[in-house]
């Protein structure tokens, strides 16, 4: 069983999504907000009913329902606004999910958590330290979002099918992440290759800011998000793994100790089974190191 903390837009597209991939045959959903989960439940399963597909999706505002989860993933708490920033939302959020973590503590003590709430890495850290987990059991969202867009813009620019292109972003879930261009690739030839320098900037800038964007033109993401947190999903439940850019918590890797931000890891049935180390030249050391110093500065804020 798979539960999803907060009905919202974005835990309804990862109930949708991750349904729809058919890795699972129950998916939970949980709000504080009466009627909420129970609306989407019927409101995906009238469309599953439709396709045919045999997952059971059910609302509840009770926490102990989700006992016998093998994964929670965590959307609760306040969404972006127009014009603010992920760490904006720190001290509002973080109190929503340590009471939501201190649940799946009580509740679902065997499952992996998947952080999704903003801003993800010091809520991905926060989680880590209050459930009490092993740390290849608590993994966050954010890079996977951000390497679906970065992909996107890959295939704007070169015109070539996204199903060709292999991108890889990383560092924080926010203004200091890290766009790889030297590690992407458009089947199999180096992004460098393809695209000029000035080309290639553009697109890892507007990687950086476009989730701004689209928060200013349709108030809030949701299907990249939701499609990413099934991403994730699906390669615990089908073991597949997969390289995929997670926010986990480092322990000497990359020569940082006691944070937690986004790097390539293999993501299989035991969560985070390896953390990928790349060789990073200075220029993307020092936009991780931007990132790793952001998120350090934000978990001194927190209290847990």
């Amino acid at each position: 069983m798979i539960t999803i903390i907060g009905s919202g837009k974005v835990g309804g597209a990862a109930a949708l999504f991750t349904a729809l991939r058919k890795v699972t045959d129950e998916i939970l959903l949980l709000d504080v907000v009466q009627g909420l989960p129970q609306g989407e439940a019927m409101d995906i399963n009238h469309m599953l009913a439709e396709k045919g597909i045999d997952v059971n999706v059910r609302g509840s505002n009770d926490y102990s329902e989700m006992k016998g989860s093998d994964i929670v993933v965590v959307v609760a708490g306040s969404g972006r606004k127009p014009g603010m920033t992920r760490m904006d939302l720190l001290k509002i959020n973080a109190s929503i999910v340590k009471g939501v973590v201190e649940n799946i503590q009580k509740y679902a003590k065997d499952a992996m958590i998947i952080p999704v709430t903003n801003p993800l890495d010091p809520m991905a850290y926060l989680t880590y330290k209050v459930s009490g987990f092993q740390k290849n059991r608590v993994f966050g969202m954010g890079g996977m979002l951000d390497l679906s867009r970065f992909t996107q813009f890959i295939h704007e620019s070169t015109g070539y099918s996204r199903n060709s292109i292999r991108g890889l972003v990383m560092g924080e879930h926010g203004e200091n992440m890290l766009p790889l261009p030297r590690f992407s690739t458009v089947s199999g030839i180096p992004l460098p290759s393809i695209l000029p320098k000035e080309k290639i900037e553009e697109i890892v800038q507007g990687t950086r800011q476009v989730a701004a964007k689209v928060i200013e033109l349709k108030g809030a993401t949701v299907h990249a998000p939701g499609n990413a947190i099934s991403v994730i999903v699906e390669a615990v439940l089908n073991d597949t793994k997969q390289v995929i850019p997670v926010a986990t918590y480092l322990d000497g890797e990359y020569g940082y100790s006691d944070v937690s931000i986004g790097v390539p890891a293999v993501i299989g049935k035991n969560g985070v089974e390896k953390i990928i180390e790349l060789d990073l030249d200075s220029n993307e050391k020092e936009w991780f190191k931007k990132g790793v110093e952001s998120v350090k500065n934000a978990i001194s804020n927190l209290e847990y």
